[in-house]
């Protein structure tokens, strides 16, 4: 081969090669992005729009069904959801892997643009596209106690010291504040004094909204050109000296009646941590940024403000969750297994040489051929994270099987002809395994481009793991090819490396030539090994799971309060109570003693995160919150446990029902039934109703007397600003002080009963001041707190989180048979009930691994083909495979008999890297024996001389990928379920396909399919 030849004849050139090799490998290091996971793309889009004060069902039929109906049919899209609550629409839009985005958004905008009717005092359509890799993390700014300054008096400050100071880090793209609404000038009047003095709420919203500025144009005057405008706006101060109405000949300003005041508007939100209010701040990341870099910057950043800015304010700064200290924990976790496996692979290629300078020639291909895949990494714009190390440590192993068959075959040529010079017989010994080592190499490289091609949440997340193994196995060749055959011609002076098994390898030759010496026992095996390992395999498969519980050292809780539960009585009663019953484990008077804990209530429910100091307590910790913290709360259901990094991409590993019918209170009414049936058919699950199933959020409704207010000159048509103004106010127009638009609101002074609302005077058009009531009539109503949609269909969702211990696939089993059946006759006539969530992620996840699996199979049989020219001698390589699958199966339920490991998509993927690698030793088998026919010798001698001649570098390089992977599969470091199961896999399936292909290779190669069979002398082994 010219490479190799080139190669041998200009050491300097690969001497200077490997050594920028390395010098744009370290480079690479320091520049390649460091972040958790890969970044995941999930294609969506978030649509918000705001309707003060309007109900869920106006939100619906006035904004959620218009909007829906316009935008669907979008390129691409897979699922339209909505959730309308009080005041606020959110419609979210998730869209196939592949849709360009950009067009997406220009083309949803245009849609909203054309959409007509919505009405005319809402804000919005905002338009987010904000993925989940965007953020960074979640800050608290809490006041301390002893301050009895109220928080929301330091978003000002927030907004000019701080927010600039954290989006000047690098790496950050922006900050949001967490806080309360916007400030807005609140007119609040007197409706009982207001109809002492003879002003109705029409008159009274027309006075101040009529003051604003107007441009006149301009006009010439003489030389000069003067600009005309109205100063026609009240500054704040002002506005109160407003002439609303002239009784008795004096003016009734309207300060008489109201007052004016620049305000936050209505509490809707509330945030607490440690015990102490406090405001959020969410911090996003830039794309494409140092995930780690950037969040060390910003702690530096955030000690800095809370020193100087905000401790002296009495308030502080602190991070939520922490994702650099995971970061930091599974970089060293898989750092440290690669370091071990590559210490572990040199140590089994010392045993087998016993040669320091031969073992470190081989394992010189590790450090080149990591270092040629980290610039690969930073050409393809990807990042460090824990599966692309992992893909690192896994090749460790697998490099050296190139350079372990080429050493192995120089030192056979020097045997041979040790008259030869040593570059003549490193090339033509490189040159004979050349043919083999490209077909494993590409076998093994082909096999993961299927995986590169998965589109998919599993394709994307396993795709770093994919090209970092198929680069660094491409790598392998290059370096096997070159640099080792000039290092031998070099530095390898011995003519001969004695083989210290040389005996155990003659032994096991002769015993697999005994019992492959017969036809009758040839028959035998074959089918005893091919037919044992399909039949375990289907018996003996786990159930599947979506992806791996990475478990964070944080419980999660989810909080739904009922329906009409004012941010005032959670701020005042139930606070209270679980700040009190947190209050010791934060003071570490109780373990498990805790690092903090965050409460965020928003209009419709609440979640809660409290973190451990140490994270071995998590499950004590659980326990605590679950059973105790969040137990006998009044008019509250919680739902939780401990939080999954991988939650970001949706996995909880939990089945979502999703009810559908236009009928709401019987919608309502069947999931209240189906939760008692669900947890009766799966004792020991957790169902939580989405939203909630309380339908009792408490409603006024105000039906018209059409009569009556004709008799007093009004119409239908002026109650709804009425209506507004006294309850949370209605938006007359916007004032600008020089900095920011603050909307006008004008409202009537809270009214605490229905028999207060019912009395409030009204002065009429007629002159005549009446009560509430004789204008409408009010009824108290319960009604939906949110009304929840799915492809534009009313829906509420049980979320199924199974029993621990129970795979998804089990429980997904035991929903279709058992649950789906038991609850569709609780449906409404019109009612349907659709599969959702992981359970059908699963499913498609599983469809297209085994399609992967067919086509690599497909690939691998080609390539095999093409490399034997014989269509048998290919499948007689496939037909080894299943020894591989039943090894990894018998490997999982061994490692489930340890700790828990289920099998998930990550663990499949071990499957399909497993075609790739078994192969190699079957191919170096088969391609020798044939050489050897082709030779001249008998079927039954060239298997002889073949297994001999193979069994150390089979071995070696079988033991060399094993224990270089070893260190993912026994090290108990938090996280390392992420691949467990993976290395597991690939373990047990090298581990039973080494030791029994060596047995069922030669039966079918000493097999004379179709002809007479062969003449079969005994074969003589001493």
């Amino acid at each position: 081969m010219k490479l190799t030849r080139f190669s041998i004849s200009h050491p300097s050139v690969v001497a200077i090669v490997v050594a920028l090799v390395f010098l744009f490998g370290i480079a690479s290091i320091r520049v390649l992005p460091i972040q958790l996971f890969p970044d995941i793309d999930r294609p969506h889009l978030s649509i918000e729009i705001y309707w003060r004060a309007a109900a869920p069902e106006e939100m619906e039929s006035e904004i959620a069904e218009p909007l829906e109906k316009a935008l669907k049919g979008l390129s691409g899209l897979k699922e339209m959801d909505s959730n309308s609550g009080s005041g606020r629409v959110e419609i979210d839009l998730e869209f196939a892997l592949n849709t360009d985005m950009q067009k997406t958004l220009l083309d949803v905008i245009n849609r909203l643009n054309r959409v007509s009717g919505l009405p005319e005092d809402i804000r919005g359509p905002f338009v987010n596209n904000n993925s989940s890799n965007d953020n960074l993390t979640f800050l608290f700014i809490q006041q301390l106690p002893g301050n009895d300054r109220s928080i929301k008096s330091y978003q000002s400050l927030i907004d000019s010291q701080v927010k600039p100071v954290l989006e000047s880090i690098p790496g950050v793209a922006g900050v949001a504040v967490r806080g309360e609404g916007q400030r807005q000038v609140e007119v609040e009047f007197d409706a009982w004094r207001a109809a002492e003095l003879g002003i109705t709420i029409p008159e009274l919203s027309q006075r101040v909204a009529a003051g604003f500025d107007v441009s006149g144009g301009t006009l010439n005057i003489g030389r000069r050109e003067f600009k005309l405008r109205l100063a026609g706006q009240y500054e704040i101060d002002q506005l109160g000296n407003l002439v609303v109405a002239w009784r008795s000949g004096k003016p009734v300003y309207l300060r008489d009646i109201a007052e004016v005041s620049i305000t936050r508007g209505k509490e809707r939100t509330l945030r607490i941590q440690n015990g102490n209010p406090a405001i959020g701040l969410q911090v996003f990341r830039e794309s494409g940024a140092n995930a780690l870099e950037a969040l060390m910057a910003l702690k530096k950043e955030v000690a800095w403000l809370n020193e100087k800015v905000l401790k002296p304010e009495g308030i502080l700064m602190e991070q939520s969750f922490d994702a650099s200290v995971f970061i930091k924990r599974a970089l060293n976790m898989v750092s440290s297994s690669l370091l071990f496996g590559i210490i572990l692979a040199i140590g089994i290629l010392w045993c087998f040489l016993r040669r320091w300078r031969a073992t470190l020639m081989i394992a010189m291909a590790i450090p080149i051929c990591l270092m040629l895949t980290l610039c690969l990494l930073n050409v393809a714009g990807r990042t460090l994270n824990v599966i692309s190390l992992a893909g690192l440590a896994f090749s460790v192993g697998m490099v050296l099987d190139g350079a372990i068959v080429v050493l192995e075959s120089i030192i056979r040529q020097r045997e041979k002809n040790s008259q030869e010079d040593r570059g003549e017989s490193a090339a033509v010994a490189a040159e004979k395994v050349w043919g083999a080592l490209l077909a494993s190499t590409l076998t093994t490289v082909a096999i993961f481009l299927p995986v590169l091609l998965l589109n998919d949440v599993e394709g994307q997340l396993f795709s770093d793991l994919a090209l970092t193994i198929a680069a660094s196995v491409a790598m392998s060749l290059i370096v096997a090819m070159s640099v080792l055959p000039a290092a031998a011609a070099a530095w390898l002076p011995e003519q001969t490396l004695k083989d210290h098994f040389q005996t155990i390898w003659e032994k096991l030759s002769a015993t697999i030539m005994t019992l492959t010496a017969t036809g009758r026992r040839r028959l035998s095996i074959i089918v005893l090994l091919m037919g044992l390992p399909v039949v375990l395999t289907e018996v003996a498969m786990p159930g599947m799971d979506y992806l791996p519980e990475v478990k964070r050292d944080a419980i999660d809780v989810w909080l739904n309060f009922t329906p009409g539960t004012s941010v005032e009585s959670v701020k005042t009663e139930i606070m209270p109570t679980l700040v009190d019953r947190l209050d010791p484990y934060m003071k570490g008077e109780k373990e498990p003693a805790l690092k903090n804990y965050y409460f965020i209530l928003w209009p419709g429910g609440a979640s809660m995160g409290v973190r451990a100091e140490d994270q071995a307590k998590v499950k004590m910790l659980e326990r605590l919150v679950m059973d105790d913290i969040v137990q006998g709360i009044p008019d509250t259901r919680a739902f939780g446990g401990q939080g999954n990094l991988f939650g970001g991409f949706g996995n909880d590993n939990g089945v979502n029902l999703a009810l559908q019918s236009s009928n709401l209170p019987a919608l309502y009414e069947a999931a209240t039934q189906a939760m008692p049936v669900i947890t009766d058919i799966l004792p020991g699950a957790r169902v939580r109703p989405m939203p909630g199933l309380d339908f009792t959020a408490p409603e006024l409704r105000l039906t018209p007397d059409d009569r009556r207010l004709a008799e007093v000159g009004w119409y239908r048509s002026n109650l709804p600003m009425v209506v507004r103004s006294l309850g949370e106010g209605v938006q007359l127009g916007e004032y600008f002080d020089g900095e920011e638009r603050m909307d006008i609101i004008l409202k009537g002074k809270d009214i605490h009963s229905p028999e207060m609302l019912r009395s409030t005077p009204l002065m009429t058009p007629s002159g005549t001041v009446v009560p509430l009531d004789e204008l409408v009539d009010v009824e108290a109503l319960l009604g939906p707190a949110t009304i929840f949609r799915i492809d534009q269909r009313r829906t509420l969702v049980l979320s199924i989180r199974p029993p621990e211990g129970m795979t998804l696939e089990d429980t997904l089993e035991k929903v279709e048979s058992a649950i789906l059946p038991a609850i569709k006759p609780l449906m409404p006539s019109d009612g349907q009930i659709k599969v959702a969530g992981n359970a059908d992620s699963l499913k498609q996840a599983i469809s297209n691994l085994l399609s992967i699996f067919g086509f690599a199979l497909l690939i691998l049989m080609i390539l095999l083909w093409g490399l034997f020219r014989s269509i048998k001698d290919a499948l007689m390589v496939i037909l080894t495979l299943p020894l591989a699958t039943v090894g990894g199966v018998l490997a999982i339920h061994l490692l489930n008999m340890v700790t828990s490991q289920p099998m998930d998509l990550l663990t499949m993927v071990g499957f399909i890297i497993l075609l790739g690698l078994v192969v190699n030793n079957a191919i170096l088998l088969v391609h020798q024996s044939r050489t050897l026919e082709r030779q001249g010798l008998s079927r039954a001698e060239s298997v002889h001389q073949a297994l001999q001649t193979r069994m150390r570098p089979i071995f070696m390089t079988t033991m060399t990928s094993i224990f270089g992977m070893l260190p993912l599969l026994l090290s108990p470091a938090t996280g390392s379920e992420i691949y467990r199961g993976l290395a597991a896999v690939i373990v047990g399936g090298m581990s039973m396909s080494a030791l029994f292909t060596l047995l069922l290779l030669p039966a079918l190669l000493r097999m004379d399919f179709g002809k007479k069979a062969e003449e079969e002398k005994a074969v003589v082994v001493s």
